[in-house]
């Protein structure tokens, strides 16, 4: 009896991920483009508590792109003396953000 219930539920569930489409998908894949609304600014548009803690964070880095939201929120990309890149988030006051 049990591995009859198991055998329709993992029918359903085959059938179930058949009928999904691309539609559904690429209506998802919107969603999360929307939520990240990040535009790209000169570097001259950071504010000075920004300039600030970033020269004390990375003062052997260079900025290779900054970006603001809607929030006010920067996203800045870093380039490391060692050539890699790192992104970071900060807001206008110069306190950072953990976002993953």
């Amino acid at each position: 009896m049990k591995y009859m219930i198991m055998a329709f539920l993992a029918i359903g569930l085959i059938f179930n991920v058949a009928a999904m489409d691309n539609s559904d998908l690429n209506q998802y894949h919107n969603t999360i483009t929307l939520s990240d609304d990040y535009e790209r600014i000169e570097s001259s548009e950071l504010t000075p508590a920004v300039v600030e803690e970033l020269l004390k964070q990375y003062p052997t880095s260079k900025l290779g792109a900054a970006y603001r939201n809607s929030k006010g929120e920067f996203k800045l990309i870093m380039v490391l003396k060692s050539g890699t890149r790192r992104t970071v988030y900060i807001d206008p006051y110069g306190n950072w953000i953990n976002k993953k």
